[in-house]
């Protein structure tokens, strides 16, 4: 049988191209692999836990929850900015809804944006200073009872 170097060529750039949008698990796009966490949100209604992928560089959190295309309920991103400081997030290149959650400096949300809306460049601001924003799937945030107040347990926040 005889093979073109064409054929061969498109099948090599093919494999690369899926083993690099399965480098980074959930993703339907190439990234940056990220240490993955866990976390805890403590409501008035119980605990909910998850395991987030962290972002604690400029090019991580540049990149973010872009180009996903699903997130399971038990996984999000969470974005440290290693102090704390007012921020303005947007969903460009968001290809799907999320909850924002905009966490102080000790452990307590904030503020919530809840479902926010993929591909907008609308600025989400955080309503205060914050050490770090945790995103996860669009609705989540009141299937667990989230509000303001409540306490985030993950290794960023003191004890």
């Amino acid at each position: 049988m005889k093979v073109s170097s064409g054929v061969i060529l498109r099948s090599l750039l093919l494999g690369l191209s899926m083993a690099l949008c399965l480098a980074v698990p959930g993703t339907g796009t190439a990234g940056p692999r990220l240490k993955q966490k866990p976390l805890d949100i403590v409501t008035a209604h119980g605990v909910a836990h998850f395991t987030v992928e962290v972002a604690d560089t400029p090019k991580t959190r540049e990149h973010g929850l872009m180009f996903r295309k699903s997130l399971a309920p038990d996984r999000g991103m969470l974005f440290d900015f290693k102090t704390s400081h007012p921020v303005t997030f947007w969903m460009k290149n968001t290809l799907i809804p999320l909850d924002m959650i905009f966490i102080g400096p000790d452990g307590r949300i904030v503020s919530i944006a809840r479902r926010a809306e993929p591909m907008s460049e609308t600025n989400i601001p955080s309503g205060g200073d914050v050490l770090g924003v945790l995103e996860i799937r669009g609705g989540r945030a009141d299937e667990i009872g989230a509000a303001r107040g409540d306490r985030v347990r993950n290794a960023i926040f003191p004890r």
